[in-house]
């Protein structure tokens, strides 16, 4: 553990607990990916399949369990809820995600660190989760207006990985041997996929505007 990686994972905590206060309290998920969620539910579903037989320390757990919990809750509360699917925008969230969870798959059982059933679904979760924020952008760039708590969401998302970049360089230079060409690949192809996000919303905050994306 080291400052990056916390901080790391507190922005992701950030970026869940901005989007659950949004549909819990709004009672709204506008401007949401039912898209997104749905793959994030299964990248966590295939990363963590060691929750209960591995123990690391009470904040690996603790943390495991509240990002598979709020992954599968965003989703319940989309499709289920009374009140919050009256407000989801289906007929722009159309970005068919299911073309992107078999190449990731077959690129998985391609590419891997040890061909095992938990290490092929664990370097697929990270393969997923490189390009599961593709339908939430493609969303907000169809409907353009972008509400604060979305914009906070997407944007903590992608700090997020952002600072386990810095986290992977830290350890590299500190750690002996601390090598994994698939996490970083992946991290680095996924903060790329915000740039263009963090350029318009870094750009509202200085100019004290709404977030808006470009045609």
């Amino acid at each position: 553990m080291n400052a990056f990686r916390l901080a790391g994972d507190m922005t992701h905590l950030m970026s869940v607990l901005v989007l659950l206060l949004k549909i819990h309290t709004i009672k709204s998920c506008a401007g949401v990916s039912l898209k997104t969620q749905e793959l994030y539910a299964l990248v966590f579903a295939t990363r963590y399949l060691d929750i209960f037989t591995d123990f690391i320390s009470l904040y690996n757990t603790v943390m495991k369990m509240i990002f598979l919990g709020s992954s599968f809750s965003i989703v319940w509360y989309i499709r289920r809820h009374r009140m919050v699917r009256r407000s989801y925008d289906k007929d722009h969230d159309t970005f068919r995600h299911q073309f992107l969870v078999l190449p990731c798959f077959l690129l998985a059982l391609l590419i891997h660190e040890k061909f095992t059933f938990r290490e092929v679904m664990w370097t697929f979760s990270i393969y997923l989760e490189a390009v599961a924020i593709l339908p939430q952008l493609v969303l907000l760039q169809r409907t353009r207006n972008v509400d604060n708590l979305t914009g906070q969401y997407v944007f903590f998302l992608g700090a997020y990985r952002a600072l386990y970049i810095l986290n992977w360089a830290y350890r590299y230079f500190t750690e002996p041997h601390y090598v994994h060409w698939i996490t970083w690949i992946s991290g680095f192809v996924q903060t790329l996929l915000y740039a263009d996000f963090f350029y318009y919303y870094l750009n509202s905050l200085k100019n004290n505007v709404k977030l808006t994306l470009p045609d």
